[in-house]
């Protein structure tokens, strides 16, 4: 089995749950940026002149910074509805400028990690959503709730020890999914949902407590049975995972393939989830790309950003 106690899971970087007061932050990264102020125009002097001086021109008020540096999810259904709307159609606006693919991914994650965290909060934050979005939202909420049973919280000084990195970027995941895809048959969005999963797409660089390693979370031995190459590589480990499911039969049968990689049928659904959703439509690899490493404690979530490092 390539995966015991993986990595993502035991962060609950899944879906999760937030606290209500929302997640902790490892580093200063999460801080608000402040508001810039406006810059007042120069006086004009007192001394009277003959002629009139030339009104000042006004000095142009610079745009305040209009959201924080780590998004903030909503208290209440109605506005937490109105921010998953935003965040899932600047996910599927092919014009998406990249900052705003980042914010909106990271506000999506935190929105479905809050309906895991509330459940109370599901059924009006559905009712409130366009009836396009509905059956998405349900879906990544289930999973988030499926994933979440699987992880035992941390004491928070037992935060993990990791590097956090810049993940490759989606188009070149996305060709790294869709070569094994090619070559061996197993379903590329299926590749990146079980890569979100274990290392939020690479970003986690460390060893499980079990010994699971790399992006895809390769036992030693079964790396050396199904991999080539470097187990710290996305490709290599990617097409080493391909190559696991299609010796447990699939893409004929992906749920039993899915079950030899991680023995949980929560697991299998979680996957199966996030995989469908992508696979019927693309883009949608964008928000789950920008998706961040929390780790679940005792006393909250900690978000582990990129520099995060525990050796």
């Amino acid at each position: 089995m390539p995966v015991r106690g993986c990595l993502a899971l035991a962060t609950l970087l899944l879906v999760a749950c937030a606290s209500p007061r929302g997640p902790a932050v490892q580093s200063p990264v999460q801080s608000p940026t402040a508001a810039v102020t406006g810059v007042s125009p120069a006086p004009v002097p007192a001394t009277p002149s003959p002629t009139p001086p030339p009104a000042p021109t006004p000095t142009p008020t610079p745009t305040p910074t209009s959201r924080p540096l780590v998004p903030v999810p909503a208290e209440d259904a109605s506005a937490l509805a109105a921010q998953l709307e935003a965040a899932e159609r600047t996910i599927r606006d092919p014009s998406a400028r990249a900052e705003d693919l980042a914010w909106s991914g990271h506000l999506q994650q935190l929105v479905y990690r809050r309906l895991v965290d509330r459940p109370a909060l599901r059924a009006p934050l559905l009712a409130a959503l366009p009836a396009e979005l509905r059956a998405v939202a349900a879906a990544n909420a289930d999973a988030g709730i499926d994933l979440r049973a699987l992880v035992t919280p941390r004491e928070k000084q037992d935060l993990p020890r990791w590097r956090i990195i810049e993940p490759a970027t989606a188009d070149e995941l996305l060709r790294y999914y869709q070569e094994a895809e090619a070559e061996f048959g197993i379903p590329w969005s299926y590749l990146a949902a079980i890569h979100l999963i274990e290392t939020r797409m690479g970003r986690i660089r460390g060893t499980s407590v079990a010994g699971a390693q790399g992006p895809m979370q390769f036992m030693p031995a079964t790396w050396a049975a199904f991999g080539q190459g470097d187990i710290n590589s996305d490709r290599d480990s990617i097409r080493a995972a391909a190559r696991y499911l299609r010796s447990n039969g699939a893409p004929a049968n992906l749920e039993n393939a899915l079950f030899r990689y991680n023995n949980s049928q929560r697991y299998v659904r979680a996957v199966t989830a996030y995989a469908e959703i992508m696979r019927s439509e693309s883009l949608t690899l964008r928000g789950y790309h920008a998706w961040q490493v929390y780790y679940l404690t005792t006393q909250g979530d900690v978000l582990l950003p990129v520099g995060y490092r525990r050796d």
